[in-house]
């Protein structure tokens, strides 16, 4: 049997070549893409379910610390000498805070206290030196002040007995 040739020249084993490998070819595009379309499906139901179980997990966890806390409250008033004990430490506690804060309550009247007196006497300082200061000042106008009175006196004691 010969080959028979088409009119653009290439013969129908040629052709039928041609339209396997395109199905092939499509056929392993299809399956590439229906892989991907697989994983991309498992990799959402993955992150879907991580997310799910998280929002799940966390009211479960915050239940159980829940309740370790009020088992870790409620055990030392169990019985009455174990009650008893826990008021003792917490009375214990109060008077060591109060204690505390007194002193630091002291120390902090002290100091004030302290500074108070430092600027008193800084204050009073410096009013004494201003003071002296004017008295000086005053004392020294007074005496010029006086002497030329008396020279004034003087001297019109003079002229007038000049006149006379």
């Amino acid at each position: 049997m010969a080959e028979q040739s088409s009119s653009n020249g290439t013969t129908k084993t040629e052709a039928k070549r041609a339209t396997t490998a395109a199905k092939k070819s499509t056929a392993k595009a299809a399956s590439a893409t229906k892989k991907a379309a697989a994983k991309t499906t498992a990799a959402e139901k993955n992150q879907a379910q991580a997310i799910i179980e998280s929002a799940v997990d966390f009211p479960v966890g915050v239940v159980l610390s829940a309740s370790d806390r009020v088992g870790e409250i409620v055990e030392p008033w169990t019985t009455r000498t174990k009650a008893e004990k826990e008021l003792k430490s917490y009375r214990r506690k109060i008077e060591k805070a109060a204690k505390r804060t007194e002193r630091r309550g002291t120390t902090a009247r002290k100091r004030a206290t302290t500074e108070a007196r430092k600027t008193r006497k800084a204050v009073e300082r410096d009013v004494r030196k201003r003071q002296k200061a004017v008295t000086s000042t005053a004392t020294s106008t007074f005496k010029t002040g006086r002497t030329e009175v008396e020279r004034r006196v003087k001297q019109v004691s003079d002229q007038l007995a000049a006149l006379r």
